[in-house]
Formats: structure tokens, sequence, C-alpha cells
């Protein structure tokens, strides 16, 4: 693959050409056409990363002349950048800080990204692994490292890690050590999901609390096998786990799971998979065994230790959107949350997937936006701030469901559509129906408000 001359090609151009490059007729060829593409893919990143930094000059500039207090300047520009590399606002600030660092503090390691010596990944291992380090020391470590000599040639994720912990160990040792003191302060649970209607439950702890939690569950799990239980070390492990967490075998309790289907999935018997908010989409059958109890082992809650209370949603036919519901209160009231929430499913920016925090006026408040369902839209807490910088404008727009507009402050537009609901079909096939929303409970609570 002949190298693209430097020339006033746009980047489109660019891409068309990598496009229109044949492929190779040996092996050998098409091994060094693959190694040159990911050349390409690493020197694209280091454009994209002064690129950025451009960008966060330009816009910190015009807010600046806008008049915008100094604290708040930069605000929205990792939310833009985000949405123009397809990526969650989260990963956009991201994307913006490595960029920074890269640029204005790493010009070793953006050298190396622009030849290929390493990838965007890698890149970001090494700013990562010298944050705590002051500019100058930053600067020393990526002299030191040089990886556009070729030091990490062969070097792996674990060999570039530990030679940047340990250059920046010897330049700075006690930020190092305060650092690792502070790491504890970041401690948390997170949840994602898993293939098969599996999850990933994750905490991140200090190793003392983490090593006597394993040898806890381990020892639990290994005193139950010698007593002739028949499931693994790890089911035991994973069972005692939820026991404890939650003082429940089937792990279940008082709380709503807000399983979402249609009438035909739940009384029918039909395969239309139904949607578990925090999750994602699960099967037909699966779904009804958790409303039934059948088809699960002893571990698992059956039908006779819950109470299941059942919220028809009404859909608009064809379409599958739900009908709206209107309040004159600047907050959102419950029911009316329980119908966006149960709409949106997540965060309705594009490319954000994080759980519902905010219910968010498309047009605010205090702009005459009314409390309804339509001018709703359920938003992760960065994403609802992000909107609320200058330049940026939401307005709902017509489409199959509910569907609005971001416009940033560049110009540049990107719609949201609210995903389907379950057993939502094309338009005009007849097949919408009313949409269940199953509240699984203990028997001694009581049911859900309305």
């Amino acid at each position: 693959m002949a190298p693209i001359a430097a020339t006033d090609m746009t980047v489109a151009e660019v891409a068309r050409a990598l496009a229109a490059v044949r492929p190779a007729r040996d092996s050998a060829g098409l091994i060094n056409q693959i190694r040159e593409l990911e050349d390409a893919k690493s020197a694209a990143a280091a454009s994209q990363a002064r690129f950025a930094v451009t960008l966060d000059l330009l816009q910190r500039r015009r807010q600046s002349d806008a008049g915008m207090p100094a604290a708040e300047l930069g605000a929205g520009v990792a939310g833009q950048i985000a949405l123009a590399r397809r990526e969650s606002p989260a990963k956009g600030s991201r994307l913006l800080g490595l960029a920074k660092a890269l640029v204005a503090e790493m010009p070793h390691t953006l050298a190396a990204l622009e030849a290929g010596q390493l990838n965007e990944w890698r890149a970001t291992l090494l700013v990562r692994e010298t944050a705590c380090l002051t500019a100058e020391d930053r600067a020393a470590v990526d002299e030191e490292l040089a990886p556009d000599t070729g030091t990490f040639d062969g070097a792996g994720d674990r060999r570039i890690i530990a030679a940047a912990r340990t250059a920046a160990y010897r330049l700075d040792p006690r930020t190092v050590t305060q650092r690792a003191s502070h790491a504890a302060t970041e401690r948390n649970v997170s949840l994602r999901p898993a293939p098969d209607t599996m999850c990933y439950l994750t905490a991140l702890l200090p190793v003392p609390a983490g090593v006597a939690m394993h040898a806890a569950l381990t020892r639990h799990a290994d005193t139950l096998r010698n007593a002739g239980d028949p499931r693994t070390r790890g089911q035991l492990m994973a069972d005692t786990l939820v026991e404890r967490t939650t003082g429940t075998p089937g792990g279940i309790t008082g709380v709503e799971i807000q399983l979402v289907m249609t009438d035909r999935t739940l009384y029918r018997g039909a395969s239309e998979p139904a949607r578990l908010p925090g999750y994602g989409v699960v099967p037909a059958g699966w779904a009804r065994q958790v409303l039934t109890g059948s088809g699960h082992d002893a571990a698992t809650a059956t039908s006779h230790d819950l109470n299941v209370w059942l919220r028809r949603l009404y859909t608009a036919p064809g379409a599958g959107e739900l009908v709206a519901m209107d309040s004159r209160a600047r907050i959102f009231p419950p029911g009316l949350r329980r119908l966006i929430q149960a709409r949106d499913n997540t965060c309705r920016t594009p490319f954000c997937d994080a759980p519902i925090r905010h219910l968010d006026h498309i047009i605010p408040w205090h702009h005459g936006g009314p409390t309804t369902h339509a001018n709703g839209a359920g938003l992760c807490e960065a994403c609802n701030h992000t909107k609320e910088a200058p330049g940026w404008t939401v307005r709902t727009r017509p489409g199959p469901r509910h569907t609005f507009e971001i416009q940033t402050p560049t110009g540049h537009t990107y719609h949201s559509t609210a995903p389907p609901l379950p057993g939502t079909s094309p338009p005009g096939s007849g097949l919408n129906g009313d949409q269940l929303t199953a509240q699984v409970m203990p028997d001694a609570a009581a049911p859900p408000a309305a």
C-alpha cells in the first residue's frame, strides 16, 4: 500500500483513498497492508488529539469573549468531541484529557503514536500512569521512556505500565505513594450486562478488603462442598455473595425491577423479547420464568416468594410510542417519571448508555417548556449539565418514536430517537400491542404507587 502524499486532501478524501486500496495478492503482502493500516490508525489518533486540543482552545476563546467565567471555560467541549467520535460523554472527557496531556506534556509519546510505535490505548496507559505527576515530572518520564525510539518494541500492556510506574516512582515517590492512598476513596460497585441474561457486578476495593471478601467466600464454599452441596465452588461463592448482601436466597428483595414486555409475551407465550432496565433485552421465555418461577434452581427465588404487580402502558397504534401524559408541575411527577424511564431506558444522548439520573425538560422550564411526556427526556447527570452549556440547543422533532435534535455550538446536529419497546414492529404490520411493566416484589411488600 503506497503512502499517501502530503497534500491538501481532506480527511474524507483520505478515507476514500484508503477504501480504494486493493488487497495484495499474497499472504506476505496482506500482512504488510494490515500493519500499514494499523500505523494509519495510530497516525489518525495523533491527529485527532491535536485537533481536539485546537478545538478546546478555540471554544475557550469564544466563551471568554462571550463573558463566561474563567472557571466555566471549556464547558461542553468534551461533549462535542464525544458526539463527533460516536463515544459516550464520559469517554469524550477522557479523550480530551488524553489529547491535552499528549500535546502539552508528552511530545515523545505523541510522536510514537503518530509513527505507529504505539496505538491509542497504549498511549492512554502512559498518560494514565503519569497522571499524578507534575507537568515537569511527566515530561521527564516521557523523555526517559521515549517510546518513539523503539523503547517499547514488542512490549505488551503490562510491560508498558510497569515501566511507566517505575519511572514515575523514581522521580516522585511521595506523590505516587499518596496516589495509592487516595485510590481507596474511589472504591465503588458497578453493574454491566453479560451475555445470556447474566451480568457483572464489580467491586473496586482496597486490596485488604477484597482479599478478605474472597477468602471468606472461598472458605464458606469449601465448607458447603465438603458437606455434600452439589454446586460448584464458583456457584456457591456467587450464591453466598447474593444471599449475604440482600438477605434473601434469590436476591430479589423489595426493589422493583421494572421488567417490560408485551401482553402477548406474558399471556400467549409469544417470542417477542422483554426489556430489563439496567440490563437490556432478555429472552421472552426467561422473562416468563422470572414471573412464574418455573424452570429455576434452588438458588433462585420462585413465584411463591414473590408478588408480581402489572402496570399497563398503552401505546399508539403502529408506532409503539407510549401515550402522552402531562403535568403542570415543574418537577416530573412519579407517574410521568415512570413513563419516560420506561420509554427511554438509558440516557438519550447519542452513544451514551449511562443510567438515567435526571428527568430533563427538552425545552427548559425557564424558557416556557412544559412538564409533558413529549418535552421530557431521560438523561445522565453529565449529559444534562452539558446541554446547559452556551451554544447548545435541543428541540423535539417528528420521528417514528419520540425524537429530539441536539445542536452543538459548532452547528452540528445529532438526533436521538427513543428505543423501540418490546414487541414494536414495523409501521403498518398491526402487531403492536399493550406493554406491561412487571414489578417483582416480595410477598410482604405493598403494591407500588401508580
